[in-house]
């Protein structure tokens, strides 16, 4: 039984509130901690009608003040953070979990606010750090990144000898009823969605433009859907962690609609991160478009459909040619009458509680910086379906890629 610091009070967070008051037996006592306090008491509520979890407490927090972090940090003195608020943020938690005496697990790497650029460099620059503290952080405990990591490694644990070709494909096939809308926070989704593609082959990152490939995928219990080709964080770890794939990329759907609203946004200049004077105040475009458009944690009253995510991997097993498909469909339906949040906010929630478990329950081990691929997969997919992620594999099929 441990404490524990769930740091941001968005969709996720919520999800991720919630699964850790289903298992009190592991999360016996829980922080909830954000900018604004208010919402973060409105999720605890919630959550404790919906569980019966008692020992949750809330605060109000800067993520981005290292004194504050701390000071709360040893006043609750939980035994991990489990950080879902804002990449922006992912390195002043990460001190202040140093400086605390915290492990440390995140959903997405650590980006500036200034420039429209991830890489994990900054994060893995404190493997050192972690390591002399003994302290564990893990990176990238999502779903993609995340969930689609683990995917990979057991297809490498237990399907491949050697992993040449991997393409992660990501559907959503929801239907939320708003003319334009993000499913996660709109500052980030269309900073990733709008940069230049990019993906690796033979040894090299080749960049493209902006949705510049694409082709026909079909999707589980979905269909085909036009799926496009951009850079996504999981592939900088999994090139470096599994040195024989020839070949990486990540396939996401964007409806046509959705790609003229993106389209237009970046004409008019609303995509732009670079501050306007506007009545002689500093005004960062995308920032204010952020405040007019639906709030991602809002979407799911009349989410339809469901999301479905995999890993595609064709590689070597006993000197012959192999095949292998990894999946998980989610119902934004299902996702939210149990949590009150859309399927895109679930599927990120529930693999960072699973991994939190992983680490508490000591299934997942070790000190200094690690990507989820870098450990076990076995207990933490043993659980997966449990905790409300039920996965398929398929082996020897047409991968269509």
């Amino acid at each position: 039984m441990s404490k524990v610091m769930i740091i941001g009070a968005g969709g996720v967070g919520r999800v991720v509130a919630f699964k850790c008051a289903q298992h009190p037996e592991v999360f016996s006592e829980i922080m909830l901690a954000s900018r604004t306090k208010s919402k973060c008491d409105i999720i605890a509520r919630d959550v404790m009608e919906a569980t019966g979890h008692r020992n949750i407490q809330t605060a109000g927090i800067d993520a981005e003040n290292i004194p504050e972090l701390v000071k709360l940090m040893k006043h609750f003195q939980p035994k991990m953070v489990i950080h879902v608020a804002l990449p922006y943020q992912d390195l002043t938690i990460m001190e202040a979990c140093l400086q605390a005496g915290v492990h440390y697990l995140d959903t997405a790497n650590y980006e500036p606010k200034d420039v429209a650029k991830f890489e994990y460099s900054w994060q893995w620059a404190y493997q050192e750090r972690f390591k002399d503290a003994g302290l564990l952080a893990v990176l990238g405990c999502g779903f993609d990144p995340g969930v689609t990591s683990v995917f990979t490694a057991r297809a490498a644990k237990h399907h491949f000898d050697e992993m040449h070709y991997l393409d992660i494909i990501d559907c959503n096939a929801g239907d939320h009823g708003k003319a334009f809308a993000t499913n996660f926070n709109p500052e980030i989704n269309i900073r990733e969605v709008t940069q230049k593609g990019k993906y690796w082959e033979n040894g090299q990152w080749v960049e493209t433009e902006p949705h510049a490939i694409s082709k026909m995928i079909t999707y589980p219990n979905i269909g085909p859907k036009k799926s496009y080709v951009i850079y996504h964080e999981e592939l900088e770890s999994l090139v470096k962690n599994f040195p024989t794939l020839k070949r990486a990329r990540f396939w996401m759907t964007f409806g046509d609609e959705y790609l003229t609203h993106l389209r237009v946004i970046q004409n008019i200049g609303m995509a732009s991160i670079e501050p306007i004077k506007y009545k002689g105040i500093d005004v960062v475009p995308l920032e204010f478009l952020k405040a007019v458009l639906p709030d991602p944690g809002e979407l799911g009253t009349n989410y339809t459909g469901q999301t479905s995510i995999g890993c595609r991997i064709k590689g070597i097993k006993d000197g012959q040619e192999k095949t292998y498909y990894i999946w998980n469909n989610c119902s934004h339906e299902a996702a939210y009458k149990e949590t009150g949040t859309q399927g895109v906010s679930y599927t990120t929630g529930v693999p960072a509680m699973l991994g939190a478990m992983m680490m508490l329950t000591g299934e997942w081990s070790g000190t200094g910086v690690k990507n989820v691929e870098e450990f076990n997969p076995d207990p933490f997919l043993a659980m997966l379906g449990k905790v409300g992620l039920p996965w398929h594999e398929l082996v020897n099929i047409d991968l269509e890629l």
